[in-house]
């Protein structure tokens, strides 16, 4: 299951520092090597503690953690929707992902430049958004343009539900509404999903500041941030990029000590996976036994039929059951058996909806 975050902002907020943190990272080494797919996109995998309990318990032969992907897009100038910086080659990439990380820089440097010379996160918040919006609307104005006629001219039904739908889209662009914040029917979703748009994207906030601001909550423009963030009801993120990318090179332990000493429990790179994961709707089920664990990515509502299609096409195929139990169960009562003792070991059929933490077995015939 491919599925993509994009690291967007203007020049020099940090974004490159966070993707070189990225393409270091490298959770579970030995198990699941970090890949560069080319050069500004790279595979990062989830951290998940309970892959660690399953290994204890089965001790296999390959530890296999769930991943999704980081592209790191250029970046964004103000103009951008117009051409200016190359700016809708850029827009183009995001296109291509599934959620977006707006880096916004958070820390007074007079060393870095800024683009716009001076630091002012929620500007330039607006600067990133604004394009996104522009760029949309201009997809919209071009496709209302071309189907108007039909739909009103010849009244032809499916044209004008697409004719309002879109419509609906602009009027809420040109009062300054992401389409994310737009409520829409699971049907106009549909319709609105042939086009990509920008804003109706999922966006966490990343908020750069400077190490010393790692730990403590007195940075006057995160606070900005996230007063910003939650009028859209976004996440925001606060991590030192620079730090982010020297604990990237650690082991664990040296990695944890490095924590302590700065006064966190988590680096700011696992949050930030973490909650991507979340915001593109991802869940995981595991399979076990002593040749593998296995992490695997699911869509939240997937049933156990697609999801057997995830590891093996002939699995969804010839589905038959899935044997389940849930991961809290196997870790309180302490081994398969016992959970079946117990009476907490299950047959789902094709319709079950997996949740996250299942551990599954499929029956399948082909």
């Amino acid at each position: 299951m491919s599925l993509k975050a994009g690291i967007v902002g203007l020049p020099n907020v940090g974004k490159s520092t966070l993707f070189n943190a990225i393409t270091k990272k490298n959770i579970l080494a030995a198990n699941y090597p970090f890949a560069t797919i080319d050069p500004n996109v790279g595979i990062v995998t989830v951290p998940d503690e309970r892959l660690a309990k399953l290994e204890e318990m089965y001790i296999p032969e390959r530890l296999v953690a769930t991943s999704y992907e980081f592209t790191d897009i250029a970046g964004l100038v103000k103009g951008a929707s117009l051409g200016e910086g190359l700016g809708n080659k850029f827009l183009s990439h995001i296109r291509e992902v599934d959620a977006i990380v707006e880096v916004v820089r958070c820390f007074d440097d007079n060393n870095i430049i800024h683009v716009e010379n001076s630091v002012d996160p929620i500007r330039d918040i607006e600067i990133i958004n604004l394009e996104l919006s522009l760029s949309d609307l201009e997809i919209l104005n071009n496709r209302i343009d071309k189907i108007k006629k039909k739909a009103e001219t010849n009244r032809d039904k499916e044209a004008l539900e697409e004719l309002n739908i879109l419509r609906k889209a602009k009027e809420n662009l040109e009062k300054n509404i992401p389409l994310r914040l737009v409520i829409f029917t699971d049907e106009e979703r549909t319709i609105l999903n042939n086009f990509s748009f920008l804003t109706i994207k999922p966006m966490i906030y990343l908020a750069n500041v400077n190490e010393d601001d790692v730990a403590t909550n007195d940075n006057k423009y995160v606070k900005q941030v996230k007063e910003y963030a939650s009028h859209e009801n976004s996440k925001v993120i606060k991590m030192c990029a620079k730090l982010e990318s020297e604990l990237s090179e650690l082991n664990d332990s040296d990695k944890q000590e490095m924590l302590n000493a700065i006064g966190i429990e988590e680096s700011g790179l696992d949050l930030l996976i973490k909650e991507t994961y979340d915001l593109l709707g991802l869940k995981t089920f595991f399979t076990v036994g002593s040749d593998e664990v296995r992490a695997w990515t699911f869509k939240n509502g997937m049933t156990a039929k697609s999801c057997a299609g995830i590891i093996h096409s002939d699995f969804e195929r010839g589905f038959i059951k899935a044997e389940v139990m849930s991961y809290e169960d196997l870790i309180k009562y302490g081994s398969e058996q016992k959970v079946k003792e117990n009476g907490r070991a299950r047959l789902e059929g094709k319709d079950y909806i997996m949740q996250d933490g299942d551990i599954c077995y499929f029956r399948f015939n082909v």
